[in-house]
């Protein structure tokens, strides 16, 4: 059964993910986002980007957004302990749903948290 993380964003609970992907060597993991109580938008991404001076990169009439790192944004696993990293961002659209990225995190947290995409990465180079 695969682990599931909740996504805080100064302090409250905005959802999960899954963080289904990752790429080891860069210690990044990805996932989209499950949100808690209503699905949050471009537009309250926008705005809480603007308002706590997160730069964005955006596409209004596409409704699509991708946030640099935003330092209130932390990802605790099911224990609590949060995922250490240089930093979380999210990307996505209204229509497309968004995804989480954790970037920068440390080896060790690395191969704890997450043994299955380190496993999936070697049998990438086994044949």
């Amino acid at each position: 059964m695969a682990k599931v993380y909740t996504i805080l964003l100064d302090g409250n609970k905005i959802g999960t993910s899954k963080l289904e992907y990752g790429d080891p060597p860069m210690g990044v993991v990805f996932g989209d986002i499950d949100f808690h109580e209503k699905p949050l938008t471009y537009d309250y991404f926008s705005v809480y980007c603007k308002n706590n001076g997160v730069k964005t990169v955006e596409y209004p009439e596409d409704k699509l957004i991708n946030t640099e790192t935003i330092p209130k944004l932390k990802v605790v696993n099911e224990t609590g302990l949060e995922i250490k990293s240089i930093g979380c961002y999210i990307e996505g659209m209204d229509s497309d749903g968004f995804r989480l990225n954790i970037i920068g995190i440390p080896e060790a947290i690395y191969k704890e948290e997450f043994p299955h995409h380190i496993k999936a990465y070697e049998e990438k180079f086994e044949n």
